[in-house]
């Protein structure tokens, strides 16, 4: 568990590596939002600072005046018991306030964060739970920022570079293997004082029959096989929804693949080139992953058997669609007041991812990590791993 002390070093360096992945754009680039599930970066930049003077400036910094009273009101991102909002579909319609207002703003916050954190603050403090909380929900956004980023400039014609540095196709150096998990009761859940969120906690026990997990993400050669063997004209690969969704949507390949003169090629963060053939998939949703475990005789594993599995083998460059539906864990309870609304009331419709991806910030995933998200979406770096 971290101290006050190095909670508040940990504060610092978060808010810094925001706005280090912002340092790229363009002015102009800090307003679009082209389809609903991407915020503007503006908004990120906005709505992450909005929670530390909502949740803990208001609350806990005496006499703490307000930035901007009408910032609830834009920033506010899901959060019923706090107040009215604008809508999330038209977060892109704000082109005030300025770009160069929410970083006075961040600075604002960020200044009077650092008085109170020079206050002695005792790590079992309601205050100190919630600086880990609206830490880690800051890193959640910057993941959340760096793939709205790429899909703001992926949906350019003229797909430009976000960075040459940004390297979102690491490699597996392993040889295929299965690993085999013997039937058996295994326990499932978070353990510990270091940080976790409540849809992690309660840990429990799941009965798992035997099965086989493939050591290796599912790559661009291999989910370009299924591609070109008609695996998208199938309709017998496909949940009904699926199939719905693949032909409503026209989709024809995983987000970001365009052929051109004959030839597969893939926008990435350092611009358009040729396909990747031996980088781990990604951006495919639960319908096209399970479509391709279908096509491979094959199922996606659920989270427990995840869970178990993953000393196994290296994870963390995709975000890891499961069979599982996203459900609370035995014994779950939502917390009191507005942090309640933080992960039980989207319990339902969701499929749960596991892992962490090459967006994913440092000290922010582990094992027990819920990821969740509705079948549809791909916007994510979200890819597969195969169970029989």
């Amino acid at each position: 568990m971290h101290t006050a002390k190095t909670t508040s070093t940990f504060f610092l360096e978060t808010r810094k590596d925001t706005e280090r992945i912002c340092a790229p754009l363009k002015v102009e680039d800090f307003v679009v939002q082209p389809i609903v599930d991407v915020s503007p970066p503006k908004w990120h930049l906005g709505h992450t600072t909005w929670f530390f003077e909502e949740f803990i400036l208001k609350a806990f910094l005496p006499d703490y005046r307000l930035f901007d009273t009408d910032f609830a009101f834009v920033f506010n991102s899901y959060y019923e018991s706090v107040g009215k909002r604008v809508i999330r579909a038209n977060r892109g319609n704000l082109t005030r306030p300025s770009v160069q207002r929410v970083y006075d703003y961040r600075k604002y916050v960020d200044m009077h964060m650092e008085r109170l954190l020079d206050m002695n603050i005792d790590n079992e403090t309601e205050l100190f739970k919630l600086l880990e909380i609206g830490i880690h929900h800051e890193k959640q956004h910057q993941e959340l920022l760096i793939t709205d980023i790429k899909y703001i400039l992926g949906n350019n014609p003229l797909f430009p570079t976000y960075s040459e540095g940004f390297e979102e196709n690491p490699l597996e150096s392993t040889s295929q293997d299965w690993t085999i998990v013997t039937e058996g009761i295994y326990e499932i859940g978070h353990a510990g004082s270091d940080f976790c969120y409540d849809n992690e906690l309660g840990k429990h026990k799941v009965y798992l029959h035997e099965f086989q997990i493939s050591n290796k993400l599912v790559t661009n050669t291999e989910f370009l096989a299924f591609v070109e063997e008609g695996g998208y004209e199938r309709f017998d690969l496909w949940h009904a929804e699926g199939w719905d969704w693949v032909n409503q949507n026209a989709i024809v390949a995983p987000e970001y693949w365009h052929k051109i003169d004959g030839e597969w090629h893939q926008y990435t963060l350092k611009g358009l080139s040729k396909l990747n053939l031996s980088a781990p998939v990604a951006h495919i949703s639960y319908y096209e992953a399970f479509a391709y475990a279908q096509w491979k005789g094959m199922r996606l594993p659920t989270e427990f058997e995840w869970e178990i599995a993953q000393v196994h083998f290296d994870w963390g460059s995709r975000w890891e669609w499961t069979e599982s539906a996203y459900l609370p864990y035995p014994g779950y309870e939502k917390a009191d007041g507005a942090l309640g609304e933080y992960n039980g009331k989207f319990m339902v419709n969701q499929k749960v991812l596991r892992g962490g991806s090459v967006a994913t910030p440092n000290n922010h995933t582990r094992p027990t990590y819920r990821n969740f998200f509705h079948p549809q979406l791909r916007w994510q770096f979200t890819g597969l791993r195969l169970a029989k």
